[in-house]
């Protein structure tokens, strides 16, 4: 008899490896085009299910929904005792709270200034991680060294980021060890709107749509951009900036020495940015924007 699958003259259970069992109905037409219909619907089905198995890709992490931008005033000649303090007792001190130290920095434009940004999950938490560490051995131990190179702490920007993606991101990024002593090189620029009424969306959409890829293609690297966030300060003994309005962008410049200046140069040249981005910017700021540029510690994660 001819087997209708492989048109052969021989017994169908002899034709296929599937078992004689499952096809012993089949030697007529219309069960062979069940037959087939069967076994397409079986290799779909097992098509769809190994599909489903697999994970769908992640979104890549976003650091820090509430950030601390924060500037302190020291006195002469101490900027660097409190790096060389802060580098190898309060990073992973706080970290083992809960925080994250996202980056430490000299201030380019002022020998006397030290900035650095702090990451919490959410703001009770925040109130919670300062407590323990504020009330803990570590600061209890080198607050008085650390105090003693202060003049001002109170310079402090409470944050979230813009939009969902928008903060912080470091991948597998790792911080150099405590005692490493190897220079770095990047250029960290922190740009700051200063704004009447809380950022809108319609000012998100043009830093996104407009401002940023001219900056982009100017040679900037955004890194993340925030806004203002207005929650109560859950822990009043570290004062913040009330009634402030603000949207803060972060770029990196990996040769500041020639790659700032052409970026600066770029965007001055361009008849796009002068004639019309830096306009609609001026409409819509109070007054200028105030622009950190800042050298990373050498244990900073930024």
């Amino acid at each position: 008899m001819s087997c209708l699958l492989c048109l052969q003259e021989r017994p169908l259970c002899k034709s296929h490896v599937v078992s004689e069992f499952l096809f012993r109905p089949f030697y007529d037409k219309k069960s062979i085009l069940r037959a087939l219909k069967f076994l397409m619907a079986t290799v779909s089905f097992a098509a769809q299910s190994f599909g489903a198995e697999k994970p769908d890709p992640q979104p890549t992490e976003t650091y820090c929904p509430i950030v601390e931008l924060r500037q302190y005033t020291l006195h002469p000649g101490q900027r660097n005792v409190l790096i060389d303090l802060f580098d190898r007792e309060f990073v992973e001190s706080q970290e083992a709270l809960g925080m994250k130290i996202v980056g430490q920095f000299r201030d380019l434009d002022n020998p006397n200034r030290f900035v650095w940004l702090r990451g919490f999950r959410d703001m009770p938490s925040r109130a919670q991680a300062l407590k323990d560490f504020y009330g803990g051995p570590v600061w209890k131990a080198h607050r008085e060294a650390a105090n003693a190179t202060m003049i001002d702490v109170d310079n402090v920007l409470l944050l979230h980021p813009a939009t969902p993606t928008s903060g912080f991101s470091f991948g597998n990024k790792e911080r150099p060890r405590v005692g490493a002593n190897e220079a770095r090189s990047e250029l960290i620029v922190a740009t700051i709107y200063y704004l009447d009424a809380p950022v809108d969306a319609a000012l998100v959409e043009f830093f996104e749509k407009t401002v940023k890829p001219a900056v982009i293609g100017s040679g900037a690297t955004v890194l993340a951009y925030f806004v203002t966030e207005h929650s109560e300060n859950t822990f009043p003994a570290l004062p913040v900036r009330e009634g402030e309005n603000v949207f803060v962008w972060f770029a990196r410049f990996n040769d500041p020495a020639a790659q700032y200046e052409r970026h600066i140069a770029a965007l001055t040249q361009s008849p796009r940015w002068r004639d019309q981005i830096s306009k609609e910017l001026a409409r819509r700021l109070k007054r200028e924007p105030e622009i950190l540029k800042l050298s990373p510690t050498t244990r900073s994660l930024l």
